[in-house]
């Protein structure tokens, strides 16, 4: 896919050229499953995949949205709607994503007009690897440009999280935003997400000799929409058992007394996660800057088993592809995203690799499981354009 498709599909949907393209990848977290809405950190990076948005303005203060992707027909636009009509949930599906994002600008005090959208994406869906965020930074890059928005990145960000959590209703964390439009190739991204400060992490694979595998198990269960508000909650709710702000103030060297504190088994569980996630996350930061980038393939190990263990949002399709990944040789791998599906991620010796893919594949054969699909993430391709 590249741009000339995007602005092709324009063509075809709206009967006129777009004025530009516009393009954010997908995100694959290193490490920081569940940190950021608990204010704390994360460690992103980008991956070999994006969406395309294509754009122009409309003169009548309208707005539709086509994908390539649409199940209902590719370059089937949706009926133009009132810029000034859009309200949180009353866009179902995937054009929710995108127009959100335009609500989300008029919302926040930032004018735009009438347009027309069309997305090509090529970030699977499902997989735990931020195609709603790809597709929302796109737009968001598009209107930036077209309306002549001075925004930041970050505050281009902001307007995608909030387009996503209250237009949409899905209650994210920020990480996915602020790694779709800030990583950059050869780095993974260390976010603070109460104070978005961030810094831009070495992620040298090549030089160490090694790779890193995305595991996607192309499936998801319905749990993961609802258990992910549950666990949100439940976080909240032990903050403020614990009198702190976030889950994020709770210095690991007082997990054990606030554990007690709680005198709730599953709450507890959920915070051991969070605070003890929070410390891999400056772990493998730390590494990274050091050049021991192997040393990182046992604390996503041990991440994937508290996220197993304490936090229990893995399902036996993420257990099976990390097991055998282990088995076959990666030095370490973990579930990645909301849980329940989507995709788990395996750091591998290059020499292995192969190994390892036929490893996980044979795996889901013998335990009767669909075909995984398994590639290589790539930090050190360049894939924005803006």
């Amino acid at each position: 896919m590249n741009a000339t498709a995007a602005a092709d599909g324009f063509a075809e949907a709206y009967g006129r050229a777009p004025e530009g393209t516009w393009s954010a990848p997908g995100r694959v977290n290193l490490i920081g499953e569940f940190t950021d809405y608990n204010e704390g950190f994360v460690l992103p990076t980008t991956l070999p995949f994006s969406t395309r948005a294509s754009g122009a303005r409309r003169g009548d203060g309208r707005v539709r949205v086509a994908s390539a992707q649409n199940p209902g027909g590719a370059g089937e636009a949706t009926e133009a709607i009132e810029l000034s009509a859009l309200r949180p949930g009353s866009v179902p599906g995937w054009p929710g994503y995108a127009l959100g994002v335009l609500w989300s600008l008029e919302e926040s005090g930032h004018a735009i007009g009438g347009v027309d959208v069309y997305v090509d994406s090529e970030v699977p869906m499902g997989a735990g690897l931020s195609s709603s965020a790809a597709l929302e930074c796109s737009v968001a890059l598009a209107m930036r440009e077209l309306f002549g928005l001075e925004l930041s990145l970050e505050q281009l960000a902001l307007v995608a999280q909030r387009a996503e959590n209250e237009f949409v209703g899905v209650p994210c964390g920020i990480m996915d935003q602020m790694a779709s439009l800030l990583c950059v190739p050869g780095h993974a991204l260390l976010l603070d997400a109460r104070s978005l400060e961030h810094r831009q992490v070495p992620f040298a694979l090549g030089e160490a000799g090694l790779v890193l595998m995305v595991l996607d198990t192309r499936v998801r269960h319905e749990l993961g929409s609802s258990a992910y508000a549950d666990r949100r909650s439940a976080c909240e709710r032990a903050a403020a058992a614990l009198g702190v702000r976030a889950l994020r103030d709770v210095d690991p060297a007082d997990l054990d007394e606030a554990e007690a504190r709680l005198g709730d088994r599953e709450l507890a569980r959920r915070v051991r996660h969070v605070v003890t996630e929070g410390a891999r996350v400056l772990e493998v930061a730390r590494l990274l800057e050091q050049s021991r980038v192997a040393e990182v393939g046992p604390v996503l190990t041990v991440g994937h088993r508290s996220l197993r263990d304490d936090f229990e949002v893995s399902c036996v399709e993420l257990d099976v592809a990390v097991d055998a990944a282990l088995g076959a040789g990666a030095l370490g791998a973990r579930m990645v995203g909301g849980g329940f599906g989507g995709s788990a991620i395996a750091l591998v010796p290059s020499e292995r690799a192969d190994a390892v893919g036929a490893a996980v594949t044979g795996a889901f054969s013998a335990a009767g499981l669909r075909s995984p699909r398994v590639f290589a993430a790539a930090p050190e391709s360049a894939l924005r354009e803006r």
